[in-house]
């Protein structure tokens, strides 16, 4: 049944500044008779209910957040079942693989785009429909920046690929055919079949990529109901998500129970562990970090590596493991995880989740019955599978994700007996992907299983936007002989779906200064993971010679922007290790609260 709020809680609705209003009784006729002109009635825009938003993602230019489309219709079932009413509305689209030249440049923009509308609407509360990588965080950022009560409803992950008996995991696939075609093993149209037998229904990426991360880790920070990341987009239990979400939201207006309330520090720290726990992606914390920043909690990679690094890998999933989205749901999801971390110790008592209940009290006991795609905590695939937060003269931060360094890495690199976790290679530097496609089989760079590849210019202002491109393959002549990993190095980013430990996210990057800038082919780089630095051996005084010589040339050239946004973004964006937020955005934080009602429009 509905909750029956009281005349105070009705009074406190923002939506009556617009539908009613008595000191202004003009204004009001203004807002109501045009939201009336499809057929809702002045009663209902006048009786108390909640307006609540539905952040409508789906599209037919976002094909993983698609079926939020009819998800929606069970959404605004909820809603009005526990007495609000629904105001859907379309935000930026973000896909991953469909946006040029990155879905990376568009995060900032949807963030922009949705906190202006929750803030400029009538709009009591909203529901987050997220999915596709870029389009949680984004929608996070806003609704911790305007701060009303909030809600994230995942789109869940397709059903799993199938291809000739074996899982086909989204982007893990594309990397396997990257290297066959490389070989000469499979053709272009045979490329393409491999790679398109991962996405055989609705949803996200199956994989445990940026995807499936962050959806997961909204349910760890407690922005969503318990269970919800990884119900796959086709399933039944999707649906009935919707709906409870929707019912769930409008409680949520009447307890004033806020983002601010939910993100705290304790939530995000729960969040670190869990990241680590399922293996997750690179790309998390940048999305966590910004989130942070805009909610006004202090957070940075060095908190990663601190809280999560020794925090044992429990999930078998595609790429850091072996099964996909179907198998993660049927053993528990979250809240399986969660219970392992709790029996662990790791799980704050106190952070409260949406459905006002402690992470904690929501998850404490449920343990995964197929212990083969859940491990126990004290038989984990790997003891330590956090991010390592890395410095040197090349860079004041990048990450290296352990959960992925496979046997055949740790052996050829990490296994020196008098240098253990520690290797030195000569550096292939590489100016973008695309000097990177033309060159890396050219036989005359001479590269070995020693090589350190480095990309550049492939960060938030070089490339535009911070291009996935640091995951680079070796050159063909390397994999016919079995070289199939050499370490990568870069300014930008790496799909959550790869399984390279590749050293990213640099920064500073190329663009703006950083050390990458400095480097030369043939330099020789040293990477002591258990010093957790990154330097090139070169003197100072050399570095500072070639600096002055950058300099004087102009600074590192990339691209000019195509687009408005591209320069807009380039003028106000941070770095990777610090959110990639818009710098003046971040001191824009409860502003539902703090900046009141916007003035009437006419």
């Amino acid at each position: 049944m509905p909750t029956t709020p009281t005349d105070a809680q009705i009074q406190k609705l923002r939506s009556r500044a617009w539908f009613d209003n008595p000191a202004n009784v003009d204004m009001t006729a203004l807002y109501v008779e045009r939201s009336m002109n499809y057929g809702l009635s002045l009663d209902e825009l006048q009786s108390g209910r909640p307006i609540v938003g539905i952040a409508q993602t789906g599209s037919d230019l976002t094909p993983c957040n698609r079926h939020h489309l009819f998800l929606a219709t069970r959404v605004r079932e909820g809603i009005r079942e526990a007495g609000g009413i629904a105001f859907e509305f379309p935000i930026h689209p973000i896909q991953e693989t469909g946006k040029r030249p990155t879905a990376a440049l568009d995060r900032n923009l949807q963030y922009l785009s949705l906190v202006e509308i929750l803030y400029g609407y009538p709009i009591d509360a909203v529901v987050l429909t997220t999915g596709c990588d870029k389009t949680t965080p984004a929608q996070i950022m806003a609704a911790a920046t305007v701060d009303i009560p909030a809600i994230v409803l995942s789109g869940g992950p397709m059903l799993n690929g199938w291809f000739n008996g074996e899982r086909t995991g989204s982007g893990t696939i594309m990397w396997k055919a990257r290297e066959l075609i490389a070989q000469g093993e499979i053709d272009a149209r045979q490329f393409t079949e491999l790679v398109a037998s991962s996405a055989p229904s609705a949803g996200h990426c199956n994989t445990m990529g940026t995807a499936s991360t962050m959806n997961s880790l909204a349910e760890a920070l407690g922005m969503s109901l318990p269970g919800c990341a990884a119900i796959p987009a086709p399933h039944r239990d999707r649906q009935e998500m919707a709906y409870l979400t929707g019912k769930r939201i409008v409680e949520m207006v009447w307890e004033d129970l806020k983002p601010s309330d939910v993100l705290t520090r304790p939530a995000f720290e729960n969040a670190i562990a869990v990241c680590s726990a399922i293996g997750g992606s690179t790309n998390a914390p940048i999305h966590l970090n910004a989130i942070a920043r805009h909610v006004g909690v202090e957070l940075d990679n060095d908190d990663w590596e601190r809280i999560g690094y020794d925090v044992p890998l429990l999930v078998n999933m595609q790429p850091a493991g072996e099964y996909l989205g179907e198998e993660y749901y049927r053993a528990g999801g979250v809240p399986a995880v969660v219970a392992e971390l709790i029996a662990m110790g790791r799980i704050n008592r106190e952070a409260i989740t949406v459905n006002g209940r402690s992470l904690y009290e929501n998850n404490e006991g449920r343990f995964s019955s197929d212990r083969d795609v859940i491990k126990a905590h004290d038989a984990p695939m790997k003891p330590r599978a956090g991010f390592l937060n890395l410095k040197g003269n090349l860079f004041d931060s990048a990450i290296m994700k352990t959960s992925v360094i496979s046997d055949d890495f740790r052996a050829r690199y990490l296994q020196n007996p008098e240098d253990p976790d520690a290797f030195e290679g000569s550096a292939a530097v590489f100016d973008g992907p695309e000097d990177y496609h033309a060159r890396i089989d050219d036989p005359s760079l001479a590269l070995d299983e020693h090589t350190v590849l480095v990309i550049r210019g492939v960060g938030p202002i070089g490339y535009p936007g911070s291009a996935e491109v640091v995951n680079m393959r070796s050159p063909d002549y390397l994999l016919k002989r079995g070289i199939h990993e050499l370490p990568c190095i870069g300014d930008g980013r790496q799909s959550g779906t790869s399984g390279s430990p590749s050293i990213l996210n640099a920064s500073p990057e190329a663009a703006t200064g950083g050390g990458l800038a400095l480097l030369e082919t043939g330099d020789r780089i040293r990477v002591d993971l258990g010093e957790r630095t990154a330097n090139v051996l070169v003197s100072d005084d050399e570095l500072a010679r070639r600096r002055a010589a950058l300099e004087q040339a102009g600074g590192y050239r990339y691209p000019e922007s195509q687009t408005p946004w591209q320069e807009i973004q380039r003028g106000l964006v941070d770095e990777l290790a610090n959110g990639m937020v818009l710098k003046p955005a971040v001191k824009y934080r409860r502003i539902a609260e703090t900046k009141g009602i916007p003035r009437d429009n006419h």
